[in-house]
């Protein structure tokens, strides 16, 4: 199986547990690397034949743009469930980086991996 992957998609949302981060939509960069048998858009040379990473890249950006989460874990959760479910991928690994949320370090965050690669 191959890989499409996807690093540091930037996007303003509201994501926290403290009542200040949730005043004011603040930057999660997300990391996909989704399975993909890329084989027959190689032969095709066509993005019919593969998985489009730019819808991808719109679906999620929307969703996380209008979403509210506590928790950058249910952030990574529903983002993996819709690119499985709404692209067919049968594997997918997000990691969500909360950067510069903790004093002292650049980035924080969760990785996931769902579905068999």
């Amino acid at each position: 199986m191959d890989t499409i992957f996807l690093r540091d998609l930037r996007v303003r949302t509201i994501v926290g547990i403290w009542e200040w981060e949730r005043r004011l939509p603040q930057v999660v960069s997300i990391d996909l690397d989704m399975a993909a048998d890329i084989a027959a858009a190689a032969a095709t040379d066509s993005i019919d034949s593969t998985l489009n990473y730019k819808a991808v890249t719109k679906r999620i950006t929307a969703f996380v743009e209008a979403s509210r989460f506590d928790l950058v874990e249910t952030m990574a959760e529903e983002i993996a469930r819709i690119i499985r479910e709404e692209f067919g991928v049968p594997w997918v690994r997000v990691a969500v980086h909360k950067p510069w949320a903790i004093r002292g370090s650049r980035d924080v965050g969760v990785m996931i991996e769902r579905g068999a690669r």
